[in-house]
């Protein structure tokens, strides 16, 4: 586990650190303690490459279309 907080990490950070604990919880040879640790770390991981993720589909529904369905430019998204 990197020692950046959640928050501030980028969607592909955040997907490393997320299957590094996955594969250490399916190993199943760390303590329970580290394992509820775990799990809730990933919880966090997950949430944060959802929301990035999100914030990435609402960019490209703002990009704009001519009648021809050709990219004409983009709508700054709200927020952002």
């Amino acid at each position: 586990m990197t020692g950046k907080p959640i928050g501030e990490m980028t969607f592909e950070e955040a997907i490393r650190e997320f299957e590094s604990v996955v594969q250490k919880l399916d190993r199943g040879d760390v303590p329970l303690e580290e394992s509820i640790d775990l799990y809730k770390r990933g919880a966090a991981l997950k949430a944060r490459c959802e929301a990035k993720l999100k914030e990435a589909e609402e960019q490209v529904e703002q990009i704009t279309m001519d009648a021809n369905g050709q990219a004409t430019g983009t709508t700054p998204a709200e927020g952002l």
